[in-house]
């Protein structure tokens, strides 16, 4: 008996890559609102939200800052290429990469969360911001669009990285499966996840540990059981901390590389990193 029944066609798991025009925009805040003892969520607003794009759930803007000690905002030149760097006689701008956790184009608002650990210049911002205050947004620059044709996904990170989880999780869509590992400082750092699919959340406690400086993140990944199937991990955390997950994930566990995005989102004594990892 023939079977006419039709192949069954592997879904396109490609991730795309998009380039977006580099624009400056000029905002000011908008409000704020504490989510937990070491999370600031800054919603800012204004016309130059007008066209604004994020398909990437981790895509990074960045965020330009008022000088501290005059208070004065000096925003940039935009060319050909890119962002232009202060000049020889000017105070080097204050500017980080940040998650856009959540655009609104009807309000033309834009939600920044800020991780509140440190107590660089930009953390110093975020807790006396106050409505009315300007700040400059450049990007996104580009995006890495993930296919939501997995049957797993798998979101590693520290608390530099629950914009970015908290942004997929609310993307995903009903029936998809998430496991999430999330290294926070104590239960007092959780936060509520808004999703339609099916998550497993697996929280990490430093429990006064200095951040980066634990092998608690991976070791609760490396006694895990991972979805089955065709699988997506995304690993940000402390540059030594995501490589060396990244590298258990593809080795020991045998995910595609392919398949498995690592970034620092910072590292141990160093500002303004972010920056992609590879093999």
């Amino acid at each position: 008996m023939q079977d006419n029944a039709a192949p069954t066609r592997t879904p396109d798991r490609t991730p795309q890559r998009v380039r977006h025009e580099l624009r400056l925009r000029l905002l000011e805040v908008r409000h704020v609102e504490s989510l937990t003892p070491h999370m600031l969520r800054v919603t800012l607003g204004g016309d130059d939200l007008e066209g604004f794009t994020s398909p990437g759930f981790d895509d990074h803007v960045k965020l330009f800052f008022p000088d501290p000690a005059t208070g004065e905002l000096a925003l940039p030149a935009v060319g050909a290429q890119g962002v232009a760097q202060s000049a020889a006689s000017e105070a080097p701008r204050l500017m980080r990469d940040y998650t856009p956790r959540q655009y609104d184009a009807a309000s033309q608002t834009l939600v920044i969360d800020f991780a509140m650990h440190d107590s660089g210049p930009a953390t110093q911002w975020a807790r006396s911001a106050q409505p009315g205050e300007r700040i400059g947004v450049g990007g996104p620059r580009g995006s890495f669009v993930i296919p939501m044709t997995f049957d797993g996904y798998v979101l590693i990170g520290d608390d530099t990285a629950l914009p970015a989880i908290s942004r997929r999780l609310a993307e995903l869509p009903a029936g998809a499966l998430a496991f999430v590992f999330a290294e926070i400082d104590s239960p007092a750092d959780r936060l509520r996840f808004a999703s339609e699919a099916d998550v497993v959340v697996e929280w990490i406690y430093r429990e006064g540990n200095p951040a980066g400086q634990s092998t608690a993140l991976i070791d609760a990944v490396a006694a895990a059981t991972l979805p089955p199937g065709d699988v997506h991990a995304w690993v940000a955390a402390e540059a030594g901390v995501a490589k060396a997950i990244r590298r258990h994930l593809v080795d020991a566990r045998g995910l595609n590389p392919k398949w498995v995005k690592a970034a620092a989102y910072w590292r141990r004594g160093d500002a303004a990193v972010h920056e992609t990892l590879d093999d």
